[in-house]
């Protein structure tokens, strides 16, 4: 099992970073879980009544490796 973190990122500067990351058999499950999460976050700010920001996911690998970067709004199909 490889660790993966999740950094939460605005453009180009990284708003949240995940100093735990989290254990995944494969990068792909890795990936599925970054877009399950983003779509949380995303129904979380629609029933807030937030608007829906331009924030995205960095996922990457235990050594700094960028493996994907997810966007919240794609995630959630609002592109």
């Amino acid at each position: 099992m490889a660790r993966y973190y999740f950094h939460i990122r605005r453009g180009e500067t990284t708003t949240a970073q995940d100093l735990e990351g989290l254990e995944f058999a494969t990068p792909e499950m890795a990936i599925e879980e970054a877009i399950k999460a983003a779509r949380e976050i995303v129904a979380e700010m629609v029933l807030a009544g937030r608007r829906v920001e331009e924030q995205e996911f960095e996922i990457r690998s235990s050594d700094g490796a960028v493996l994907k970067i997810v966007s919240f709004k794609s995630a959630a199909g609002l592109d």
